[in-house]
């Protein structure tokens, strides 16, 4: 997604400048990286307001025009006011087309509904995590990675290293990680038997057969 917004190059600062931009209905920010130095900026506010509600402007390459220029940026932060909807402060960061990037990338979830563990263990699916911190060039930045549940079953969870990340992603973690993205959590009460049906179903064994009640004498 191709996601293209306007800023201006702000002379003034400090604190009172900052407090008369917004009065005005501008959000005081910063640009840095690269090999240029950092220009401080303004943006509209309803603009940017409405921006951040999109999950893609968090974690995509985004197309700043600047006093006619263009910039290739990341959002790296934003501050927002304590109690009213109003953000207060942006931060943008350049980024070169030959240097990586780390870059938190949302999570999408699929196929839970079908997962064994949902579908015929009665399971609850708990995201562990709903980001994942990567390293690519900016090109091959994902607006997402998707993971899927189909084959989870009750007890038992994904790991990062089990997810299909695109060409050119790398997941950043520490040497020998390996956290949980997600998992499936017993239902309370559920027995061995319904636990061993469930898996064999997913394996596409047969279940074992529950052992018939012994007759009253």
């Amino acid at each position: 997604m191709q996601i293209e917004f306007s800023a201006t190059k702000r002379a003034q600062q400090g604190t009172g400048a900052s407090r008369r931009l917004r009065r005005a209905g501008k959000v005081p920010g910063i640009l840095y990286g690269g090999d240029q130095p950092a220009q401080p900026i303004e943006v509209d506010h309803n603009v940017l307001f409405h921006a951040l509600k999109q999950e893609a402007f968090h974690a995509s390459i985004l197309t700043m025009k600047l006093d006619g220029e263009t910039h290739k940026v990341l959002l790296r932060d934003y501050q927002m006011h304590a109690y009213k909807p109003m953000v207060m402060h942006v931060d943008f960061q350049r980024v070169s087309a030959n240097q990586k990037i780390h870059m938190k990338v949302p999570l999408h979830f699929i196929n839970a509904d079908v997962a064994p563990g949902v579908k015929l263990q009665g399971g609850i699916v708990s995201h562990v995590m709903n980001e994942l911190d990567v390293s690519c060039l900016p090109a091959d930045l994902p607006e997402f990675i998707e993971v899927d549940l189909k084959d989870l079953t009750a007890g038992h969870s994904l790991h990062v290293s089990d997810l299909k990340l695109p060409k050119g992603v790398e997941a950043v973690l520490h040497r020998g990680e390996d956290p949980v993205v997600a998992t499936i959590l017993l239902p309370r009460g559920a027995t061995e038997a319904e636990l061993e049906a469930g898996e064999a179903a997913a394996a596409g064994a047969p279940a074992t057969p529950a052992a018939a009640p012994a007759e009253k004498k």
